[in-house]
């Protein structure tokens, strides 16, 4: 067989874009630059329900989303907002909250000013400021007063509620083209142009070109990563991604990872959300847990430990590993929160937890701790693998109570030698 060269592993395109800092008292999250892809995330809970809004952004926070949008869009909701932060500071909740605007955002960051700096961030919909002569108005309204608190903004289109006057324009410019575009291409270059004309206005207004975030947020895959393709070519503000109404279940995390996935591959991307809607009855962290999934995968950021399991066949003969391989899964994330400063660098665990002999014991060597259950026709006994070899042999009932407890313990010796080190 005849021998090229060898094949190089995949890499996302590093992409360096200007750096912001998100600050709420001690802690900074810094954004863009040399700064990791920040995962965000948004309360659906009335923002004047201090209590109910509190417990939401710590599970979100707790599930690892390092930045929490709130709504603020009633007197009541900017009233609030000093007092979310309280209770968020009592929990020992340290994570930035953003404020979200639309409409009403200049009368209340002007008439509540806790509200204006307790918030770490303020995103601004520039196709909801205002209309005809209120529309410069009521923004530099709203960007004068993050920089008399010295906030970052995120400007952040959204083609739903895209500035209606600025598309008519570009319509009326693009029939008197001599090849005109289509209708999609008109409205690409409707929300790139929104976004980057209202930048150069706040720059203007004296706001630092680093504290200035953008987005274009539209619901379909191939139009996210058209316009975003676009953006990135013309400007180095740190970009927040996410394919806004993705929709529910499996549509929603699947459009959401492939559309973002494509752009971070390619460097583009500082930020991101997954805007799931929640099944009913199903956690609002569930969209943090699918937009940490993707960076992981994608091998930019390890948030938990990594759980391989086979999706079984004809040869495992129960769901014994199904059940253990969700029952670590589940355990290694609900101990996070805790671990994270108990056992540093416990996020690069790998256990597996295999059904069969035909790849089993392979899996297992690979992982730091796995185990490999017994499948059709094997004896019934589970050898287990620690940093590749096999250290012992469980077999009865308590098999998967017996391999959690190892797993505690292997976490233990590892990850707390390394803390006392």
């Amino acid at each position: 067989m005849a021998q090229g060269k060898p094949i190089e592993s995949a890499q996302p395109r590093a992409r360096r874009s200007a750096q912001a800092r998100i600050v709420w008292g001690p802690r900074v999250v810094t954004v863009g630059g040399d700064a990791p892809v920040r995962v965000q995330s948004m309360t659906n809970t009335d923002t004047a329900d201090v209590i109910g809004t509190a417990i939401q952004v710590k599970e979100l926070a707790q599930a690892g989303s390092e930045v929490v949008r709130i709504t603020v869009n009633t007197p009541e909701a900017a009233q609030a907002v000093p007092h979310v932060r309280e209770q968020l500071d009592r929990m020992g909740i340290d994570v930035p909250l953003v404020g979200d605007f639309h409409y009403n955002g200049h009368t209340l960051l002007t008439q509540y000013p806790a509200c204006a700096e307790t918030l770490s961030k303020y995103r601004i919909n520039p196709g909801n400021v205002g209309k005809g002569d209120k529309h410069d108005r009521q923004f530099s309204q709203m960007i004068e007063a993050a920089m008399r608190w010295d906030k970052p903004v995120r400007i952040g289109v959204n083609w739903g509620s895209l500035d209606q006057e600025l598309l008519a324009q570009m319509m009326d410019d693009n029939s008197r083209r001599a090849q005109p575009w289509d209708a999609k291409q008109v409205m690409y270059e409707a929300l790139i142009s929104s976004a980057l004309q209202s930048a150069a206005r706040a720059e203007e207004l004296g706001m630092a070109h680093e504290q200035i975030l953008l987005s274009c947020k539209v619901s379909g895959v191939q139009d996210l990563i058209a316009v975003y393709r676009e953006l990135a070519k013309r400007t180095d503000h740190a970009l927040h991604l996410g394919l806004t109404e993705a929709g529910m279940a499996t549509k929603g995390t699947v459009a959401s990872a492939t559309a973002l996935s494509i752009l971070l591959q390619e460097g583009i991307g500082d930020t991101i959300r997954v805007s799931l809607t929640p099944q009913p009855g199903e956690s609002r962290t569930q969209e943090v847990v699918i937009a940490s999934e993707i960076l992981q995968a994608l091998g930019l950021r390890i948030f938990v430990p990594s759980v391989t399991a086979c999706p079984g066949c004809g040869r495992t003969t129960s769901n014994t590993f199904q059940e253990l391989a969700k029952q670590i899964d589940d355990f290694l994330r609900l101990q996070m929160p805790l671990w994270r400063k108990q056992y540093p660098g416990v996020e690069q665990l790998k256990v597996a937890v295999m059904g069969c002999i035909v790849n089993g014991p392979g899996e297992s060597k690979h992982a730091d701790i796995g185990i490999s259950l017994p499948g059709t026709g094997e004896a019934p006994a589970a050898p287990v693998f620690i940093d590749g070899e096999k250290r012992l042999t469980l077999r009865g009932e308590g098999i998967a109570t017996e391999f959690q407890a190892l797993v505690e313990n292997y976490i233990r010796e590892r990850f707390g030698a390394e803390q006392t080190a």
